[in-house]
């Protein structure tokens, strides 16, 4: 891609995705995901209602006064993006393809997280680690995530989620809050989620689009499997082909709710023909509730 064009693509997703972060996000991801405890602040004089057990001896002793300690939350938190950069992602039929929504949601956490002084990361994989970005703070440091995230093109087609995994929770030591991004349109990583998920705050985001869930009648039609380049060709105008093919789906999701659960991962689910706002604002009133 063009420098110019590129420039312009960044900054057309700055403007919307701070945007978003700035009025209706910041807040929320702020109560969603806390820091990693309570770190004293300072002492000041005692009020009246102030817990006793807060009070410090060794000043109240010093100044003949009640002095109470103030603590305050340790906010400062690594946020970690394992984004799903495979051939299936090039893939859309109404309103964008899934890599270009992925793109932007990524963008809306990044600013969510710079908004409360948070590092931020990324991991982009298909069947193998494409590149990885350490945490860092600053605007210019997601300006980068988003460049990248708009004309990086991987080495490879295919997807390894148990690789990514494997590699997130090696690289980065201490407990995260990191977001999952994948249509997950693979296997055999549920062992590497177990394990990511008792070390870090893991939340699996699913990227579909409404023709993946359903098909609709429009006859004899020719489709390509992205990732491994396999042609089949399907007859739609058959109900038990349309059927079939969204059953396949449901059951394939109903496998990723259990398997998510099980691992005590939080799930979202966005469709590209979907505005993701909702689906996010309702991810961080549950933890929300739940913290």
């Amino acid at each position: 891609m063009e420098t110019i064009e590129l420039l312009k693509k960044v900054r057309k997703i700055e403007i919307k995705t701070r945007g978003l972060s700035n009025q209706i996000f910041s807040g929320e991801y702020h109560s969603a995901f806390k820091g990693r405890g309570m770190a004293f602040s300072e002492v000041r004089e005692y009020m009246p209602g102030d817990d006793i057990r807060s009070i410090d001896w060794n000043v109240t002793a010093r100044f003949n006064h009640p002095f109470v300690k103030i603590f305050e939350e340790e906010r400062e938190l690594t946020v970690m993006l394992l984004v799903d950069i495979s051939a299936s992602g090039d893939f859309g039929t109404s309103k964008q393809f899934k890599r270009e929504l992925i793109t932007e949601l990524c963008a809306v956490l990044s600013f969510s997280a710079m908004q409360n002084n948070d590092k931020i990361g990324i991991i982009f994989f298909t069947d193998k680690i494409e590149k990885f970005i350490p945490p860092k703070k600053g605007k210019s440091h997601i300006l980068r995530i988003i460049r990248e995230l708009i004309d990086f093109t991987p080495n490879n087609k295919g997807t390894d989620i148990g690789g990514a995994l494997r590699y997130f929770t090696n690289m980065i030591k201490k407990r995260s809050i990191s977001f999952l991004i994948s249509d997950f349109m693979a296997s055999g990583y549920v062992d590497p989620l177990k394990i990511a998920a008792r070390k870090h705050d893991l939340v699996a985001i699913r990227i579909y689009d409404k023709r993946e869930a359903e098909l609709p009648d429009v006859g004899l039609i020719r489709m390509q499997d992205a990732e491994s380049g396999k042609l089949l060709w399907v007859d739609t105008s058959r109900h038990i082909t349309r059927e079939k093919f969204k059953m396949n789906f449901a059951n394939h999701q109903k496998e990723l709710d259990t398997m998510f659960a099980k691992c005590g991962v939080d799930q979202v689910k966005i469709s590209t023909d979907q505005n993701y706002v909702q689906p996010l604002m309702k991810l961080f009133k549950k933890r929300e509730k739940r913290s």
